[in-house]
């Protein structure tokens, strides 16, 4: 699947700008986004690309004094363990028990579960806040013999912290095939079994469950349409676990989780982003 990857540049670029345009960029079909020293990177499936909606996007933009300039091309299919060694991507340690880290990084933090992620897209290492909510509730949870799905798995980070943990099975499903070539990679540098991967969006789950948990941490946008497949695989007592939304979003997450038969558990938070637990 192919990707364009706009350059915006931001001004002033801070957090509370580029945090808003990647919320807006999310609106109309953006999937993900790295912070750099102009602005925004951001990505989009070329068949979902429309630049007047962008320009439209950027014209009617919340903050009235910011300046916001973009370039783009199709993003290459190149070497991003390269890229992030060189610009962005280091070691992370979450809540003191989880490291995540790549090949190339050394003298790496000891944690009690070690994982390591050779990201072969701009996205997935499990910096961003939506990925770090959900592997801080997955580490509060009770996995030990689960059957678990990763919707949108991206590096497959959080089924193959699940697997750690005692999740089994384990399916992860993303759209992009880049995805699921990476996560077969990760999958066995870690050395972890029992988790299957395939290439789909959430009409592949049709007779597929029922899961235990499914994480689904995609975008606002997504999650509302795709719900409803999430809960025809769950069954009483299964967990939902969503992110890839703001905080001022759980209202309407809440109310259509709450529609499908949900029970709303808890929200964290972490710079503006959320993740949100439900039970069916």
């Amino acid at each position: 699947m192919k990707y364009f990857e706009f350059k915006f540049s931001t001004n002033p670029c801070n957090e509370t700008v580029n945090d808003t345009l990647a919320y807006v960029l999310g609106e109309i079909g953006f999937e993900s986004f790295v912070e750099n020293e102009e602005g925004l990177m951001a990505y989009i499936q070329c068949s979902l690309c429309d630049e007047e909606a962008v320009k439209k996007a950027l014209a009617e933009f919340p903050i009235p004094d910011a300046g916001i300039t973009y370039t783009f091309a199709e993003a290459e299919d190149k070497n991003w363990n390269e890229e992030w060694e060189k610009n962005y991507f280091q070691p992370i340690v979450i809540d003191n028990r989880c490291v995540i880290h790549s090949t190339f990084h050394h003298d790496v933090p000891k944690a009690e579960y070690d994982i390591v992620i050779n990201p072969q897209m701009a996205f997935g290492t499990g910096h961003h806040e939506t990925t770090s909510l959900i592997i801080a509730e997955l580490l509060d949870s009770e996995l030990k013999d689960k059957s678990l799905l990763d919707m949108g798995c991206g590096t497959s980070i959080l089924a193959i912290l699940a697997r750690m943990r005692g999740a089994c099975p384990c399916t992860a499903i993303d759209i992009d095939e880049w995805c699921v070539r990476n996560s077969i990679e990760n999958i066995e540098l870690n050395k972890v079994d029992d988790i299957a991967v395939s290439q789909g969006d959430a009409s592949a789950l049709t007779g597929k469950g029922p899961f235990d948990i499914v994480i689904a941490n995609i975008n606002r946008n997504i999650l509302l349409n795709d719900m409803t497949c999430y809960t025809a695989c769950m069954h009483p007592g299964s967990e939902l676990y969503m992110s890839g939304f703001y905080v001022s979003d759980i209202p309407v997450i809440r109310q259509k989780a709450e529609e499908l038969g949900l029970r709303f558990i808890h929200h964290r938070e972490k710079n503006n982003w959320a993740m949100a637990k439900f039970v069916k």
